[in-house]
């Protein structure tokens, strides 16, 4: 943890020091303190930096959320997709001067395109995405925090990590094809507490963490996380991953939130399901229908459209694709 810590402060250095000389960092602690994205990124970096954290006790409460922050220079926001949605959609989101915004550091869970393009017109500093796990301390890779522009990946390895991509095999597959994610470095866990079994299936013999999700470099030697591994879902012997339709369907006009599961289907062994959350109240089915019949492939459109008024979240605000699947 504290190299993961040495690693995030060399990272952040270059668009932290535009701050004017002697100006005590600001962070916005909008995530709980025990997950570990808060603990390393938030609570310890702000201790090394000598930084000062905005406690948010309830992130979902989205107009105190701005009261707070409109009290304040804010420097650092690490958040998830669906905070920086939320809080860009809300008609109370210019009472906030985000004019001294240097770093949006966004992880947890994939960042969205249209939620990454909203933000950066709103405030004009992109989210640069990062990428971790609780076993990576969490961060694993990030976007240089200096970039102008959203790249829709999750950058290189930070200082001192190594990544690899494998085949189900344990063969490293060649640059543009997916694989899993394997990752080493002086972050990476040495196993888990009391449970060798477990510790041997996602560890390679020469120190590589298996990290469960697939990636795959592209042209510019930046990474790009397709989906989890478990969350895949076979259409007709197709993989189909919800991160590629949740990012389509997010750009919809009226839609808030999405997410993507597969169910069971007699015909294909496993359907798309798609779940919505409107901000149009009066975007019906057959517009999703016809728009996802014009921006994906037959296989990747969704069987099932359903519309609810919130999707449920962790602590943390990531979505649980686990609870859609298990509510049919």
């Amino acid at each position: 943890m504290i190299a993961n810590v040495l690693q995030s402060e060399a990272w952040n250095g270059p668009a932290m020091a535009s701050l004017p000389a002697g100006e005590q960092p600001t962070y916005v602690c909008a995530l709980p303190l025990y997950h570990i994205f808060a603990f390393t990124v938030n609570m310890m970096l702000g201790m090394r930096t000598g930084g000062k954290n905005i406690l948010i006790p309830n992130p979902r409460d989205l107009p105190a959320v701005l009261k707070e922050l409109s009290k304040h220079k804010v420097n650092s926001f690490p958040a998830v997709n669906t905070l920086f949605n939320g809080l860009a959609n809300h008609p109370d989101f210019n009472t906030v001067d985000w004019s001294h915004l240097k770093v949006s550091l966004g992880g947890g869970m994939a960042v969205q395109g249209a939620v990454a393009k909203l933000w950066l017109e709103k405030t004009g500093c992109p989210i640069c995405e990062g990428y971790g796990l609780s076993e990576t301390s969490p961060s694993a890779s990030c976007n240089p925090t200096n970039s102008k522009a959203f790249t829709g990946t999750i950058g290189v390895p930070i200082p001192g990590t190594y990544f690899k991509l494998l085949d189900d095999d344990g063969n490293e597959v060649p640059q543009g094809q997916s694989g899993e994610i394997a990752i080493k470095g002086p972050q990476v866990m040495a196993g888990y507490w009391q449970r060798p079994d477990e510790t041997a299936k996602v560890m390679t013999a020469d120190g590589y963490f298996k990290s469960g999700d697939i990636g795959v470099l592209d042209e510019n030697g930046f990474f790009k996380i397709v989906d989890r591994k478990k969350d895949m879902i076979l259409v007709s012997g197709f993989n189909v991953y919800p991160n590629e339709i949740e990012d389509v369907v997010a750009k919809l006009d009226g839609v808030m939130e999405c997410a993507c599961v597969g169910v069971a289907d007699d015909k294909s062994g496993e359907a798309v399901k798609l779940v919505i959350v409107k901000k149009n109240p009066n975007l019906t089915e057959a517009q999703v229908r016809d728009y996802c019949k014009a921006n994906l492939t037959g296989y990747k459109q969704p069987k099932v459209v359903e519309f609810r008024t919130d999707l449920p979240k962790t602590p943390v605000g990531k979505i649980l694709r686990r609870e859609l699947r298990d509510k049919k």
